[in-house]
């Protein structure tokens, strides 16, 4: 069935039940397909038609599914970007593809635009639409590792089975999103939840004891997070965890960036090893690895087995594949060929002479199968002549009281070559000498921190993510400017 068709398939249904919620606005079955066919309208009446772009920065709010709907109902693919980027980026994106219509930005010069808060002329019709697949269903931007613009387009066509239950959902569960609905994982998942009729609640913004009480409140079954959203929930005060019922969670979906395992335990004894899963890919979706909480405590910091229809190797610097236990570059392939998921507009594929593709991690399999990953090559450390994995240092800080965020990069050291630096964000502070002594009953030596840098802002994102190699340069150019002075 073409996704476009979906609001109207469940509106026949079940027309009165909710189908998407923001913290002001609740829309039906019923109301989603009419609304959406009239946004529609107006979208192609601005140029918007099969195979065109429309490029999404909104804040997180059922407008993001709306404008998404409407897309899709004209045969168009939808590309959602932060409603924050700074022009000078959105603009770089906007010449990688040419979207027909911009909804969001009040101008953006040369380009059909459509404000926050758009609402189509209501003259203009609210009734089906000639049904239309769209060749490509979703694009997301992404900067990947350089930190340069590319567009990452999925191949799979707008059709889905709304009776076919996908990773792990079921078509009476409910869902919520609570990350940024620009990012891959809260967009994918939640448009997955709605093609199987879920009501999807989405949060404007992330906060850890709003997650909690909107869980309980609309008895969620099914969210993701990222290991620094489930971090800090955790640390919440234990009396306020338990004032939420929790009970209704069938799966709670990590992924993005690495979890560290005392917080990946905490959480499987807190909801179930059966409730804590992981899935490990790309935007790409060139290849995905998956595992259960209850899997992980028998395969302890594992991201799981390929998922039927992609293979894992691991290969050397020889390009020669490596046998269990060695690290090394992280190749995937999905089952159709190289190529086949996605297209990247704006970048270059990395693939080995077979096709097998890498996009930056390192990692190593174990005699089952189970892929552990270690970093991305650009990033790791290389201090004394010895390998320094940032994300294995960054989860060991993450669990030191009073951490909120942290991020773990090389600096240039004469002696050394690079030395390992913390950028550690403690709002309420902490000894460093208590981190340090800490961590040396959690690291080998070589891998503590020669440097810790106290900061009291976030390093990472509502995703998860962190940009290391901006730390990096923004610290060597200070470093290069009070030295010149």
């Amino acid at each position: 069935m073409p996704i476009g068709s979906i609001p109207a398939y469940w509106a026949e249904r079940k027309p009165d039940e909710t189908a998407l919620s923001d913290d002001r606005t609740t829309l039906t079955w019923a109301e989603l397909d009419s609304r959406t066919n009239r946004l529609a309208r107006d979208l192609e009446r601005r140029g918007v038609g099969e195979g065109s772009f429309v490029m999404i920065a909104l804040p997180n709010s059922t407008a993001v599914h709306e404008t998404a709907f409407a897309a899709w109902k004209l045969g168009a693919t939808p590309l959602p970007i932060s409603w924050r980027m700074p022009a000078a980026e959105r603009d770089a994106l906007v010449a990688l593809v040419d979207p027909a219509v911009i909804v969001g930005p009040d101008e953006v010069p040369g380009f059909p635009t459509l404000p926050i808060g758009h609402e189509p002329d209501p003259a203009l019709p609210d009734g089906p639409l000639p049904e239309r697949v769209p060749p490509r269903w979703k694009a997301l931007a992404s900067g990947g590792t350089t930190g340069r613009p590319k567009i990452i387009v999925s191949r799979d066509p707008g059709e889905f089975d709304p009776g076919e239950p996908i990773v792990e959902m079921a078509p009476d569960g409910r869902h919520l999103v609570q990350g940024p609905l620009y990012h891959n994982g809260p967009f994918l998942f939640s448009s997955l939840a709605m093609v199987l009729g879920n009501p999807v609640t989405v949060l404007p913004r992330f906060d850890a004891e709003t997650v909690l009480a909107t869980i309980a409140r609309e008895r969620i079954t099914y969210t993701t997070m990222v290991p620094t959203m489930m971090q800090r929930i955790w640390k919440l005060p234990d009396e306020v965890k338990a004032r939420y019922d929790l009970s209704s969670l069938r799966t709670v979906l990590h992924t993005a960036s690495a979890c560290p395992p005392w917080l990946k335990r905490a959480w499987i004894e807190w909801v179930g090893g059966d409730v804590v899963c992981e899935i490990f890919g790309g935007t790409e979706g060139n290849g995905a690895c998956w595992i259960s909480g209850t899997e992980w405590l028998e395969h302890p910091g594992s991201v799981g087995r390929a998922m039927e229809g992609f293979q894992v190797k691991i290969l050397g610097p020889d390009r020669r594949e490596l046998p269990p236990g060695e690290v090394g570059d992280v190749y995937m392939l999905p089952e159709n060929g190289p190529g086949s998921t996605y297209e990247c507009i704006g970048g270059t594929p990395q693939y080995d002479a077979d096709g097998w593709e890498w996009i930056g991690d390192m990692g190593h399999l174990d005699a089952e199968g189970y892929l552990f990953l270690a970093d991305r090559r650009t990033d790791m450390i290389i201090s004394g002549g010895a390998n320094v994995y940032p994300a294995e240092v960054e989860a060991a800080i993450d669990g030191f009281p009073g951490v909120r965020s942290n991020a773990v990069i090389g600096l240039p050291d004469e002696d050394l070559g690079q030395r390992v630096h913390a950028v550690v964000d403690a709002p309420g502070g902490l000894d460093e000498a208590a981190l340090l002594q800490y961590l040396a009953t959690h690291l080998t030596r070589y891998k503590i921190p020669r440097s810790v840098e106290l900061v009291d802002a976030p390093v990472r994102n509502d995703a998860g993510k962190v940009r290391r190699g901006a730390l990096r340069a923004e610290r060597i150019t200070s470093a290069a400017l009070e030295g010149s002075s």
